[in-house]
């Protein structure tokens, strides 16, 4: 029997849009909002909002957004009984979700035992196996002997991709097109795995050309019972990193990519998963879908997917956390348009590098099925301290070509001023053939080059 609970007071250990974001949830359902918050960010709009708010000492992340005493010193201080991890940060942490459980306080996501294992990611590529998810041919974790790494590349084939076992974000992902090539490209692959994760275990995987990526968001409670709510693109991407978001995917039958999506719901239940997260696949038409890997958290662009759903996921998240069931808090899913979604940078739109700074002017046009999510405001400073993501713009409509002008007429029509931004990129892909008509894959803004 699955006890219950009520949340009274919520505490949100992250910052910028993912705070302002949850604290808009949080209030939703009723409930108090303790942020922290940086001396950097100490002016961001939603500090104000917050029923509690809590200064951290220092601006770098494991001064205060990463440090996890800190942050249930800060839960403790305020009274919270919850701890929600956003995206980011430590939300995939499982030694901040144990502590946060030994603390006394729920952990709004999984299980401290289910994030190690898919945090890992040949642990989860072997799990997720066993519970009936297709793979891309992969190996072993790599040992340090050069011919053993020659004897696994050549054992699964080239092209190759080198992955480190640990972290994200594309960081340390090193592709090797012919064997000549294998053992310095691991290397390589190791030295970055260390210097951004603090481990340089690293494995082969067969490289898929140009695929799509296509992530099916899902949710399950703690009695076994699992929902597919769809899937959302994320092709569009620049160094690993996704630009533009959408829902449904275009250019693929609704039969298989729902098929697909129901073999995941079954899956995580099957691995005692009981919150909501996505399941990343890359899509190839010569071998289907295979397992990339798992986010046992909420994603930056879940807002596509509550778009096309009615779906407030936040809501969904933490009423799982408190005990309720999935029936309880879920009709069952329904898909209705298309959503798209663009995240705005502060970076060079050339060289796509950071552009901290004070903006001086912040204004978005107000359009048609437009919805903005940012954590500023004019005036406030982007500092070279943290994700310099500035906002999302997302766009819905009934049909694919109708989102498209809605997006790009809200990114043509913002003013952001002191800083430089990505927009101008933004709108260049929007504006390509390739978009429009759904040729979607993860080369395509290498393929259509830079904006003029």
């Amino acid at each position: 029997m699955i006890s219950e609970k009520h949340f009274r007071r919520i505490l949100i250990a992250n910052r910028g849009a993912a705070a302002s974001r949850l604290l808009r949830g949080i209030h939703a359902l009723g409930r108090e909002a303790v942020v922290i918050y940086s001396p950097a960010d100490a002016d961001l709009p939603y500090v104000a909002k917050a029923d509690h708010a809590v200064a951290l000492e220092g601006n770098r992340p494991s001064e205060g957004y990463l440090d996890q005493d800190a942050i249930l010193e800060a839960a403790r201080e305020s009274g919270a009984d919850a701890i929600h991890p956003g995206w980011g940060f430590l939300s995939e942490n499982p030694t901040f979700a144990q502590r946060v459980v030994e603390a006394g306080l729920s952990f709004i996501g999984p299980s401290a035992e289910v994030i190690a294992i898919m945090g890992e990611k040949t642990r989860a590529r072997t799990t997720m196996a066993d519970a009936g998810l297709p793979m891309v041919p992969s190996s072993d974790l790599l040992s340090a002997d050069p011919t053993e790494i020659l004897n696994a590349g050549d054992a699964l084939g080239y092209p190759l991709l080198v992955k480190p076992a640990n972290g994200g974000g594309g960081i340390g992902m090193t592709p090797v097109h012919d064997r000549d090539q294998l053992v310095d490209a691991v290397s390589r692959a190791r030295a970055v795995a260390q210097r951004a994760f603090g481990d340089d275990e690293v494995f082969l995987e067969r490289l898929l050309v140009n695929p799509r990526h296509i992530e099916f968001q899902i949710a399950a409670d703690q009695t076994g019972a699992s929902a597919n709510i769809f899937e959302r693109d994320c092709s569009v991407q620049r160094r690993h990193q996704k630009v533009l978001e959408e829902a449904p995917a275009p250019r693929i039958s609704r039969s298989e990519v729902d098929a697909m999506g129901d073999r995941v719901a079954i899956a995580v239940s099957r691995i005692g998963y009981h919150t909501v997260g996505t399941v990343e696949m890359l899509y190839h038409p010569d071998v289907g879908f295979s397992f990339l890997e798992m986010n046992t958290r909420l994603q930056v662009e879940h807002g596509v997917t509550e778009d096309v759903t009615g779906i407030d996921l936040v809501a969904v998240q933490i009423r799982l956390a408190e005990g309720a069931r999935l029936a309880d808090v879920l009709d069952t899913p329904r898909l209705n348009g298309t959503a798209i979604e663009a995240r705005i940078y502060a970076e060079d739109p050339v060289r796509f590098l950071p552009s901290p700074g004070q903006i001086s002017t912040l204004d978005f046009p107000a359009v048609e099925g437009v919805r903005i999510e940012s954590g500023y405001v004019a005036g406030n400073r982007v500092t070279p301290f943290y994700d310099p993501m500035v906002a999302k713009v997302i766009a819905s409509a009934n049909d694919r070509q109708t989102a498209i002008k809605r997006l790009r007429e809200a990114l043509a029509g913002t003013t952001i001023e002191g800083i430089k931004t990505n927009i101008p990129s933004l709108i260049h892909v929007l504006d390509s053939s390739a978009f429009r008509e759904g040729r979607v894959h993860t080369g395509m803004i290498a393929e259509l080059g830079k904006a003029n």
